[in-house]
């Protein structure tokens, strides 16, 4: 037998001096296989990381517009991963639509809010027969009446929800109550409510839709966290706000909502409806003979105090137009004068963070200087404000010469780049584009079916007990920047 048979015979007993002095046969071979471990070990993770580098830090396709399109497979059939940038919001259109459905609210909770709007401003008689002829009144907090139109529309197209008519099919319940404008009747109402009713008060009209609300099955299944409430206005539905904070919440800022009740993870920010023309020419400084322009109620409350500061410090500022401007028709075409006349617009916190001349500032191409220390900001999944607007903080923004002299730095290469990105993102934040405003919030809404779904199975499971701390599902954003004392 040879000896490479005897040594691998178990059977065979090898003294220890044997298995050394054997040619060095297992040595080297102990050694080769302690020396391979390491190395392959390293070959692999050396392979991992280039693999990962590859995948995820590699150049991205910017003409890559869905998940389908940005699968593609070589000759060798290996697969590469292209991801887009340059519109996310196309990356879920191959997942089904999210089913929504529109709650038929009895009818003083839609139309009857507008009717009671335009009698107490004697601009109505009485209730209409044919809605189809009401028009919403006011502008900038008319998401609710754009939402609501485009789920009773009958046709369709390029929305992340349907709406279905079956509410056992539906995933999300909308309900379309006209918060917003129902707050504004509420002071001025002279007379009655529509018909012969008592004085229009909006905290009834709140209570009065909970109690339709909780006499709901589907309500009452998973105790509201499948609804969806529109409430753009800071004190839209405050006096119900405990009631309905665990649904989808549709607000302009979290200015006036606690941790408990408001947050991006479970909520949507909404923008304000601009309130002047958008700008339609093109790309320029030629025609911005303005370097700042900024026109509103210069005395505001609580954030809002930095207004009067600026105008301190800016009203003698040369190429610096700061106005007092209230609400009128003279103002918004004054306004639209001086935003489309200026290279930069400025935009300090009203009463709450956010405010609507941010968005007039956008449509008309005109760099926004947000001032504005807690400000939230809509679509910023798909929107990099870093490229559309300047922030300044508040401490530095009310010093003496600090925003003239920092401004006249910017060069008009970088003004003309900030205006082309505008000028893309603008659709973003204009209601009546077919792809603009409405089908990105229904987009912002869907994406949050997912959390919704285990928020209501978690519910299911866990045992109840009383929380030291907010729980995960009204996680707020984070809330640590930059603080101003004023």
């Amino acid at each position: 037998m040879s000896e490479r048979t005897k040594s691998r015979n178990p059977k065979s007993h090898s003294s220890p001096s044997s298995l050394h002095f054997n040619g060095g046969t297992l040595t080297a071979k102990m050694a080769r296989k302690s020396f391979l471990k390491p190395t392959l070990a390293t070959i692999l993770i050396i392979l991992a990381c280039y693999a990962f580098f590859n995948t995820f830090l590699s150049p991205i396709d910017p003409n890559s517009s869905n998940l389908e399109s940005s699968l593609s497979f070589d000759s060798t059939k290996s697969l590469s991963l292209a991801s887009t940038v340059s519109d996310i919001r196309d990356y879920p259109a191959n997942l089904p639509p999210v089913k929504v459905y529109l709650y038929d609210l009895p009818r003083k909770f839609t139309y009857g809010v507008i009717e009671s709007y335009l009698m107490a401003r004697d601009s109505l008689k009485s209730p209409v027969k044919d809605v189809s002829t009401l028009k919403y009144p006011g502008n900038q907090h008319s998401a609710e009446w754009w939402l609501f139109l485009d789920l009773i529309r009958k046709e369709r197209h390029g929305s992340q929800v349907v709406r279905v008519l079956d509410p056992a099919e539906a995933e999300l319940f909308y309900v379309p109550f006209f918060s917003s404008l129902s707050l504004v009747v509420n002071p001025i109402r002279p007379g009655s409510v529509v018909g012969n009713g008592a004085i229009y008060s909006d905290e009834e009209m709140q209570e009065s839709l909970m109690e339709w609300l909780e006499k709901q099955a589907y309500w009452k299944r998973n105790s509201g966290r499948d609804h969806v409430f529109i409430c753009q206005d800071p004190n839209a539905l405050y006096k119900v706000i405990d009631q309905v904070k665990n649904g989808v919440l549709l607000v302009s800022d979290f200015g006036r909502l606690r941790d408990d009740q408001a947050s991006l993870v479970k909520d949507v920010i909404l923008p304000y409806s601009h309130r002047i023309n958008p700008f339609n020419g093109e790309v320029g400084v030629e025609g911005r003979k303005s370097l700042l322009f900024f026109m509103g109620n210069r005395y505001r409350k609580e954030g809002g105090k930095v207004r009067d500061l600026l105008f301190q410090v800016l009203e003698d500022q040369k190429d610096v137009i700061i106005k007092h401007g209230t609400q009128s028709r003279e103002s918004r075409r004054m306004a639209t004068q001086g935003m489309h006349s200026s290279k930069f617009c400025l935009h300090p916190a009203g009463d709450t963070p956010s405010a609507c001349r941010l968005f007039d500032a956008i449509v008309s191409l005109c760099v926004p200087v947000i001032v504005s220390d807690h400000i939230e900001l809509p679509f910023e999944d798909v929107i990099d404000y870093g490229k559309i607007a300047i922030f300044v903080d508040s401490t530095s923004a009310v010093k003496r010469g600090y925003l003239s002299k920092m401004l006249r730095a910017v060069s008009t290469e970088r003004i003309l780049e900030y205006q082309q990105e505008l000028k893309v993102v603008k659709r973003y934040f204009e209601y009546e584009d077919p792809n603009g405003t409405v089908n990105e919030i229904w987009r912002q809404v869907s994406l949050k079916l997912p959390l919704i779904k285990l928020m209501i199975n978690r519910d299911k499971r866990l045992v109840r007990r009383e929380l030291t701390k907010s729980d995960c599902s009204c996680i707020c954003s984070n809330r640590t920047g930059t603080i101003s004392t004023l």
